[in-house]
């Protein structure tokens, strides 16, 4: 697909977008595993696979619930109609040493990125959210010690929402050539 200024990249790329609006239609147990299975095959730092996800359906309603009460009212007020939520969290240490791990988030950010990706290919969307109190989410999933609340997302086909152009800033403000603030393109 052609992006604005001309540049073609996978449309997998473009169409992702966070939708605020979701359908009531069920994303399958079946399609849900095929979605955590591509963030599993995401790479980490040693390997170590620092994350873990909390999904909760709405056939699920008390589970359901305890995310929702977690989110910031302006969240809650739309993810409450999304058929899946999800807590993504990181393991703050090494599984083999113990030693802190400074890229566990870095990791989890890309397991979610794979599983966004996966999604995108089945028509389905997520929405990450930052909006949402880390450690009651901790504690209402019972999240163990040295594990870190990081974002939440809800999940699903996306319903009739307004189309908004997207945008984003340019390569010349985001890949420098050698030095911060010199344009590689």
């Amino acid at each position: 697909m052609e992006t604005l200024t001309g540049i073609h990249v996978h449309e997998l790329a473009t169409k992702r977008f966070s939708p605020k609006v979701f359908t009531d239609r069920r994303v399958s147990p079946e399609t849900l595993r095929t979605l955590f299975e591509a963030a599993r095959w995401s790479p980490s730092s040693f390997n170590d696979q620092p994350w873990a996800f909390v999904a909760v359906t709405r056939e699920n309603p008390k589970a359901f619930e305890k995310l929702v009460d977690v989110l910031v009212p302006k969240n809650a007020e739309w993810a409450s109609s999304a058929p899946v939520l999800v807590l993504a969290c990181a393991r703050l240490t090494f599984s083999h040493n113990a030693k802190p791990n400074r890229h566990a988030l870095y990791d989890l950010g890309q397991s979610v990125a794979w599983l966004t990706v996966e999604a995108a290919a089945r028509d389905i969307q997520i929405h990450q959210m930052a909006g949402f109190d880390h450690e009651k989410a901790a504690a209402a999933v019972n999240l163990p010690q040295g594990w870190e609340a990081v974002t939440m997302f809800a999940l699903g086909y996306v319903g009739a929402t307004a189309s908004a152009p997207r945008s984003r800033r340019s390569l010349a403000n985001t890949v420098y050539d050698g030095r911060y603030g010199e344009p590689m393109f």
